[in-house]
């Protein structure tokens, strides 16, 4: 092989390699690491698009069933040439290919000056006479890992994923290559891929669409994320010396997607996040979520109330007004009415979504004028919508000529069923439903829930994965339109909590669901484990605060919030003043820290949890500004932690500015170490350390 091109994208280099048979592959690498590169070793290129076509012969070496990648499709194209489009923002690097049966392959490769990151994705153009049919097409496939090796890397690769399910969202999951069958085999013929994916309409279900690679010998981390709301895949092959990372929409065999090309059209894939660092996977994994950030303009996080811990699904005018009063003139920015809104006063209001009319009994004097009182009291208010969906008592769900179907017949999961979304007249009807009713009663804030998913997919397309992909497009287009018509709406984007905390659904609003784990201690574990998966200045932390909770517990639930963005919920009318003087120094406290909860680079210490629903030891997280001249320290103190003291390295230079906490912990600064001692389980300490000048002391 031969080099094509290289370019160096910020602290990266993106190497193109040639193959004599005429393909092309990419490798990439930190840009300080390149003198580092052992050229000479044994492997083949990796193909820059791994696609398939039907009728195409699938892969050689026991691989047909277990991945499509370097079928016969593959083998055939050849490169034709790389076009470059490079500004003062950054550069575009279109790659293309051809075969000999005309289709056209674009691999294309965008970088913004200063990201610490790029996007890639594929297309195909059909420039034949006779449609083609699709079974296959990755988004990237990245080849070379390690290029730091001489040999096959043996004891030294490792691979990072994320595992998430219903309120236990974003656990690191790392083994190593050997673990995962991911050494080549004695005579390299047999191929072997180790695949993980989602199949349905919520995209992290099971895993994160993300996997990272480590070569642990010279701490280089490759890390890739999709940015897809459908059923998806991520795919490490192996075949000889070097490790191959690809990953896309799920293929035919994995999510029944296939796709059919009539001669002009074309088609382009999801975009996929790429990264590679010289640093861990907590960097590489934050370097990734720096992409799908807000820019907010440096505002403020706001304190969020969300009344569904408090009345439980009965948002009454009456609890409303309780509530409101409870709050007073506290600092919160939104008022968020949940789920329970348009009940009906037979059935209820758990499953009957889709109709979308307000109840009389909850609000006699109208939604209006409740509106009204959470505006008067000086809140931004917002609404609970779950607004692709229809429920079992509601007469959405058999206007069955509007509704997803497979086979013919419709989808129904559980008590819910799901809107065609591609179809016009649903978009019609939510439009008027949904968008109508939040400009009626001037909404600023919008809580977009998702509690089921579609599964393999749905009629309407060539394929049920196809069906799903579409449908899954259709409903973006419909929050894109949301935003067009109230620009200034601020959308909060739930699945039973985080099951759509994938990028292309987090670009598209504003706030994320962090879990559905509204009042357990495993709260701070998750809420810190998701910083790997979204910006934590849009992720929102609940802490929901009751009648019987000690100072303590009411230190510990405030805490977590100081990790993502501040909700607050439950019995706020009856909390005594000794309990609101809690809540609000820790109210205070976070708006202290909320820039570098919004703005900075996390660490994690502590103990590995093994269950996290029975939590051991303790958990340091230290989130510094990007300057490094100011910190926040959270700390939660489980079960058998047999040491009362626990330690964080934190650095030179520091004071403390600030701390929240119940009982004395006696915190102090040593030698680069904050310090603390804990005489009780679950409890929780915040600590805001500045290197800036102040008149204070250096232990509290």
């Amino acid at each position: 092989m031969k080099i094509l091109s290289e370019y160096s994208l910020g602290d990266m280099s993106v190497r193109y390699v040639l193959a004599e048979d005429g393909q092309v592959g990419m490798e990439l690498y930190p840009a300080s690491m390149k003198p580092f590169i052992k050229e000479g070793r044994r492997y083949q290129v990796d193909p820059l698009v791994q696609w398939k076509k039907e009728g195409d012969a699938f892969p050689y070496g026991f691989a047909n069933g277990m991945t499509m990648r370097n079928s016969e499709t593959v083998s055939r194209m050849e490169y034709k040439e790389q076009k470059v489009e490079q500004s003062e923002e950054g550069i575009c690097v279109t790659t293309v290919l051809e075969d000999a049966l005309g289709s056209e392959i674009l691999h294309i490769l965008r970088y913004k000056n200063g990201d610490p990151a790029l996007w890639v994705s594929t297309g195909i153009r059909n420039l034949g006479k006779k449609p083609i049919v699709l079974e296959f097409l990755a988004s990237f496939s990245v080849g070379g890992i390690t290029p730091f090796a001489e040999d096959e890397a043996v004891n030294r690769l490792i691979v990072h994923r994320i595992r998430s399910k219903w309120s236990a969202e974003g656990r690191l999951e790392t083994r190593t290559a050997s673990e995962l069958l991911l050494d080549p085999s004695w005579s390299r013929h047999g191929a072997y891929s180790d695949k993980i994916g989602q199949k349905g309409s919520l995209p992290v279900r099971g895993y994160y669409p993300f996997e990272a690679v480590e070569d642990t010998k010279e701490n280089v981390v490759w890390a890739a994320c999709l940015a897809c709301p459908s059923s998806w895949q991520m795919e490490l092959y192996r075949r000889d010396d070097a490790l191959c990372m690809s990953g896309g929409i799920a293929d035919y065999d994995f999510g029944h997607w296939r796709k059919e090309l009539r001669p002009g059209e074309y088609f382009r894939t999801a975009p996929a996040c790429l990264t590679v660092c010289r640093q861990n996977v907590d960097s590489a994994c934050q370097r990734l979520t720096q992409m799908w950030k807000k820019e907010d303009g440096q505002k403020e996080l706001p304190v969020i109330f969300n009344e569904f811990c408090t009345t439980w699904g009965k948002p009454s005018d009456e609890n409303i007004s309780r509530i409101l009063t409870a709050l007073g003139s506290r600092p919160f920015q939104y008022f968020v009415i949940d789920a329970g809104w348009y009940a009906d006063p037979v059935k209820g209001w758990e499953s009957n979504m889709g109709d979308w009319e307000v109840s009389q009994e909850l609000f006699p004097q109208g939604l209006k004028a409740t509106v009204d009182k959470i505006k008067d009291a000086g809140f931004i208010p917002g609404i609970w919508f779950e607004m692709e969906i229809c429920g079992k008592d509601s007469k959405a769900f058999w206007l069955e000529d509007h509704l997803l179907k497979r086979n013919g017949k419709v989808i129904t999961a559980g008590g819910r069923r799901f809107w065609d979304m591609r179809d016009p007249w649903t978009q019609d009807y939510l439009s008027q439903k949904v968008i109508g009713f939040l400009e009626y009663y001037g909404f600023g804030y919008l809580k977009a829930d998702y509690n089921e998913s579609i599964g393999i997919g749905c009629d309407g397309a060539e394929s049920l994965g196809e069906g799903l992909r579409q449908n899954m497009q259709a409903a973006q287009d419909f929050f894109r339109k949301i935003r067009d018509r109230l620009p200034g709406l601020v959308i909060e984007v739930c699945a039973s909590g985080g099951h759509r905390m994938e990028p292309s659904m987090i670009e598209l609003c504003d706030m994320v669901s962090f879990s559905d784990a509204h009042e357990e201690k495993e709260i701070p574990v998750i809420a810190a484990n998701v910083h790997r998966m979204i910006p934590p200045g849009q992720s929102e932390i609940w802490a929901v605060l009751r009648a019987e909770d000690t100072g303590k517990r009411i230190v510990y639930s405030m805490a977590n919030t100081f990790l993502g963005v501040m909700c607050l919920s439950g019995d706020v009318h009856t909390l005594s003043e000794g309990q609101w003087k809690l809540v609000d120094r820790g109210i205070e406290f976070y708006r202290a820290v909320s820039h570098i909860i919004r703005d900075g680079n996390t660490c994690f210490y502590g103990t590995e949890q093994n269950s996290w629903r029975c939590l051991e030891g303790w958990q340091g997280i230290v989130r510094y500004s990007h300057d490094h001249q100011e910190a926040l320290c959270v700390i939660h103190r489980f079960e058998c932690q047999q040491n009362t003291k626990v330690s964080l390295p934190v650095g030179e230079g520091y004071r403390i500015k600030m701390a929240y906490e119940e009982l004395d912990h006696q915190i102090r600064l040593d030698n680069g170490s904050l310090t603390l001692e804990f005489e009780q389980d679950f409890e929780a300490v915040a600590v805001y350390l500045t290197k800036e000048p102040f008149a204070g002391q250096m232990s509290l």
